[in-house]
């Protein structure tokens, strides 16, 4: 990954003064303003403005900047931001952008497209540090110098004060949510959450004054530099997650892209693009000529393009280049802004491919390559690259994921999911989906075999999935899971078959939990009973297999595998014979899964890959698993003799009803307790309520046991059920309902009473439940009467 820069001719500020021309490169008698108030009003567009009053703005298709208005005389700029309101993708709508900029002398002005003076408030006694639009639009901030942030309308009201403090502040940003704003005072960083009666999160930083500051919209980190020469990178929480070296000088700007895991570094003379982890993928010095330190970074909304302005008031646009994606014997490498390198490892053959638009965003996988550029989305088949398949109409694509049948794409206006032919297969909608929109990133969607998991943003709890079946009834309404916690990260698993559908998802607490996305039934969504399992602690980054149900997750330290973390779920014996958990000490830290590709891992860490195998024997058991080759599956676990493989067939064999392998693979991983179940099992009527009941119970599903039994008509056996399981409520619940529709002489009422007394006596304990207190004071009433 590199960054390529140009220095943008006819762009230099000169000085009112000599009053020569803004495209003018005469600069021997004129004095250069530095450059700090820059950002992009589109994706093609960059308005700047510094201490000569001028606005000016700068076309990427023409090349050319030109002036737009002029400031008061009295009115010297010291910030600059655009509201886009249709989207930060988008560009905004038409006539609907609104451009913010702030003053050294307090005040703050909001300006129309067409430079027209909206409002101008005076808001501080002291120099404006920082104005900042909210990222859901809702309103902005300033800073000041007077250590005072305020928190303003769109149209310029005061709502609150928020800061009040006698340290100026130098910079402030909002939190991606808009619930929280960081801003830095001397060495220090401080977190206000604006939710009442929380409290400041503050700490030292630094050990020279804190210059700039940028909170990801991504990875919901917060990057500072400072005087010290130091770049670092926190959590939400404060905590330090890194640490760069020293640099020859002051980390003047830092700036997250807004799409992808970039951070951007300024200091004298250099640009250095960075992972959000911190290591860095290039370096950009200027020498000749001297651009002096970076005030100012503003990455455009697409993510694509980056302006950064000087303190020699030059504007800069960079942009990264060889960006590559591997997946098998693909490699393709982004060699400038409208060509990509398609090579075949395996065979040595490349193709460069051109585009007559700036390529945005691509994806690579499953044996095709997808381009989007600024207005259409090119489809590459590996054996048909010269014949692409070209959707128009897509501007602006975000989000690009590839699927075994599908490929998901998140463009400016909606979600769509795509075959390989270029059809469209689902535009999935959901409540609040359109105002959600603008804030969704790749973190927050999830391509499977045929789920489309998406996480809602307006609750973080909340995961919408949708099924990708042709004529699935829940295309259009999904289902929908709610977790404990918020959800920081999903993944739905991208093999298996139409029944053995799973997705995965780290919450807040770092926890991972699995959920199935077959039977989610509405009697399970009306009682909120969906079936979700704990699986592991302390992950930050899980990746499902690309064509097994393996999944891999890395914690702070080690590494670990699940070879059947969907079928043996629900049975915490079977997660633990089937998870595999490894040190990473010979890693460095921030260790990311960079893709699970067949049985080959590969980790990045540092910038480093690192593949890793899995086991094989693992890996071919589920293949044969998947095309039901039973046989074949028993073979291999007599070949590899290891209790992972034997306790994955008979969570499998299990889950498909074949009891004879469930038996023989349970005893080789010496679970005498379920073989003596099955042998139970065995016993049953085959293929009978009873059974299929029995068996759905073995895999943890208590509600579709029961419902079994009751679709069935088999209402003692599901009032026995409940009671085995201690269920009470229910089981009062089924005999109430159910006591006079029974073909038997058994008094299905009596028994639940009876056995919930006995269960009493055991415990030597007075009835406590609400529901059976009504029977005990009957039954009272009935012994006095007697």
């Amino acid at each position: 990954m590199k960054l390529r820069t140009r220095i943008c001719k006819k762009s230099s500020i000169k000085s009112v003064e000599t009053s020569p021309d803004a495209g003018s490169n005469n600069t021997q008698s004129s004095q250069n303003y530095p450059l700090s108030c820059v950002d992009w009003s589109s994706n093609e567009e960059i308005y700047f403005v510094s201490d000569d009053h001028q606005i000016y703005k700068w076309s990427d298709v023409s090349r050319d900047s030109v002036e737009v208005a002029k400031l008061p005389d009295d009115f010297i700029p010291t910030d600059l931001h655009w509201l886009l309101l249709g989207g930060r993708s988008s560009g905004g709508g038409k006539g609907s952008d609104t451009l913010l900029i702030s003053s050294n002398d307090g005040r703050f002005i909001i300006l129309n497209k067409s430079a027209r003076v909206e409002r101008s408030i005076s808001a501080h006694t002291a120099a404006i540090s920082s104005g900042r639009w909210s990222p859901d639009a809702a309103g902005l901030l300033t800073a000041g110098e007077d250590g005072v942030i305020k928190i303003w309308s769109r149209s310029g009201m005061l709502r609150s004060t928020v800061i009040q403090s006698d340290e100026s502040i130098r910079c402030a940003r909002w939190s991606p949510n808009s619930t929280s704003i960081v801003f830095c005072q001397g060495g220090h960083i401080s977190i206000k959450p604006l939710a009442a009666n929380s409290k400041l999160i503050r700490w030292r930083a630094h050990d020279g004054l804190v210059l700039s500051l940028s909170w990801s919209q991504q990875s919901n980190i917060i990057a500072s530099g400072g005087e010290d020469f130091r770049f670092k990178i926190w959590d939400a929480q404060g905590a330090n997650l890194y640490t760069s070296s020293a640099e020859e000088y002051a980390i003047t700007s830092v700036a997250f892209n807004p799409e992808k895991d970039f951070l951007l570094i300024g200091t004298f003379n250099m640009l250095k693009l960075c992972h959000s982890t911190g290591w860095t993928y290039n370096s950009a010095r200027f020498t000749a000529p001297s651009v002096g330190s970076f005030y100012t970074l503003a990455w455009s909304a697409d993510g694509t393009q980056v302006a950064c302005g000087s303190s020699t008031g030059q504007l800069i646009v960079a942009y990264a280049i060889e960006e590559q994606l591997i997946s098998r014997n693909l490699k393709a490498t982004s060699t400038s802004r409208k060509s990509i390198a398609l090579k075949d490892i395996a065979t040595g053959t490349q193709d460069v491919l051109d585009f007559p638009q700036r390529v945005i965003n691509m994806a690579l996988g499953y044996g095709h390559l997808v381009v989007a550029t600024t207005h259409q989305i090119h489809i590459y088949n590996e054996k048909y690259i010269n014949t692409p398949i070209i959707i128009d109409g897509r501007n602006d694509v975000r989000v690009i994921e590839v699927g075994k049948k599908y490929f998901m794409v998140l463009d400016a206006a909606s979600i769509w999911v795509y075959t390989y032919t270029g059809r469209l297969h689902l535009n999935p909608r959901y409540p609040g989906s359109q105002a959600q929109l603008p804030l969704l990133n790749w973190r927050s969607l999830s391509l499977g075999l045929d789920v489309l998991a998406i996480r809602d943003n307006s609750d973080t709890t909340v995961l919408h999935l949708f099924d990708l079946m042709p004529g699935a009834s829940r295309q259009y309404e999904p289902h929908s899971l709610r977790a404990k916690q918020q959800l920081s990260e999903i993944a739905a698993c991208r093999a298996g078959t139409a029944d053995d559908q799973f997705v995965a998802f780290i919450d807040g607490n770092r926890e991972l939990y699995i959920c199935e996305t077959r039977n989610l039934s509405t009697e399970r969504i009306s009682n909120n009973q969906d079936e979700i399992y704990k699986i592991g602690t302390q992950l930050t980054d899980i990746k499902w297999a690309s064509e097994t149900n393996i999944l891999v997750g890395v914690h702070d330290a080690c590494y670990s595998i699940w070879y059947c973390p969907g079928e043996g779920a629900s049975d915490p014996t079977i997660i633990a014979l089937t998870t595999i958990t490894l040190d990473t000490a010979e890693f460095c830290k921030h260790v990311a899964i960079d893709s699970f590709e067949d049985a080959v891992i590969t980790f990045r860490c540092a910038g480093a890959l690192l593949p890793l195998n899995v086991n094989i024997h693992c890996e071919v058991l589920h293949r044969s698993l998947l095309e039901g080759q039973w046989q074949q599956a028993l073979k291999i676990c007599r070949l590899g003799q290891h209790a992972s493989l034997w306790a994955t067939l008979a969570a499998v064999a299990t889950r498909k009803h074949q009891l004879q392998l469930s038996e023989e693979a349970y005893s080789a991983a010496l679970q005498i307790d379920k073989v003596s179940y099955l042998q139970h099992l065995k016993t049953l009527t085959p293929s009978s309520a009873e059974q299929m009941a029995e068996n759905s119970l073995m895999l943890g599903r208590m509600l579709e046991a029961e419902t079994i039994l009751m679709h069935n008509r088999k209402y003692i056996e599901a009032v026995a059920l409940n009671l085995r399981m201690h269920n009470w409520k229910r089981a009062l619940e089924i005999a109430q309902k159910h006591e006079k529709e029974q073909l038997t002489d058994v008094n299905i009422l009596q028994k639940v009473l009876d056995e919930r007394r006995r269960y009493l006596k055991a415990l030597q304990r007075d009835e406590w439940e609400a529901v059976y207190l009504a029977y005990s004071t009957q039954d009272d009433k009935d012994d006095l009467n007697d």
